[in-house]
């Protein structure tokens, strides 16, 4: 997961999330602030243009702290059913204009290269091949695989049935 003038980080990081094995279930903890969300905002929005949580939206992901040269996108290699994916994705944000004085705005771009090479790009194309692929839009995505803060309240608040569906996704154990 590559970061780049995306939320509350100014420059560009990479996160080897492929250093956590391939267990299935990871935890994601830290003190408040310390950039948590924006990992799964960071996902969610590589995958599905939009935040992981209802409370932002994708407006906010350009680094207040990001110098005016540094772009801001999120790149994520993801393996699925043991073929390798990559995605970018950047939000339309201000920028320097590359001729001359001033700020410009950055379209807003996605792009998703399959294991055969095969390209999708534009915004709403890579979204619906994303849902295609993983059979699952953001809200579903996000229930199981994402469970933020403020989402897991949500979990352990929803009916029976539903915390059994819910669970019957994350660990696969379908009737």
């Amino acid at each position: 997961l590559t970061i780049s003038g995306f939320g509350p980080y100014a420059g560009k990081i990479e996160i080897p999330m492929e250093t956590l094995g391939n267990s299935g279930i990871y935890l994601i903890t830290g003190d408040t602030g310390a950039g948590k969300t924006t990992i799964f905002d960071a996902i969610v929005f590589a995958l599905y243009g939009s935040a992981s949580g209802e409370n932002r939206e994708k407006d906010m992901f350009r680094s207040k702290y990001a110098d005016e040269n540094t772009p801001t996108f999120v790149e994520m290699e993801f393996e699925y059913r043991g073929d390798l994916y990559s995605i970018k994705r950047n939000p339309e944000y201000p920028r320097k204009s590359k001729r001359g004085e001033g700020v410009t705005i950055e379209k807003a771009g996605a792009e998703l290269i399959f294991p055969d090479g095969r390209r999708v790009s534009g915004e709403k194309n890579v979204t619906e091949s994303i849902i295609d692929l993983l059979g699952m839009d953001k809200g579903q995505f996000s229930q199981i695989a994402t469970i933020a803060q403020g989402d897991f309240k949500k979990l352990i608040f929803a009916s029976t049935d539903e915390r059994i569906k819910i669970f019957r996704k994350i660990f696969k154990t379908y009737n």
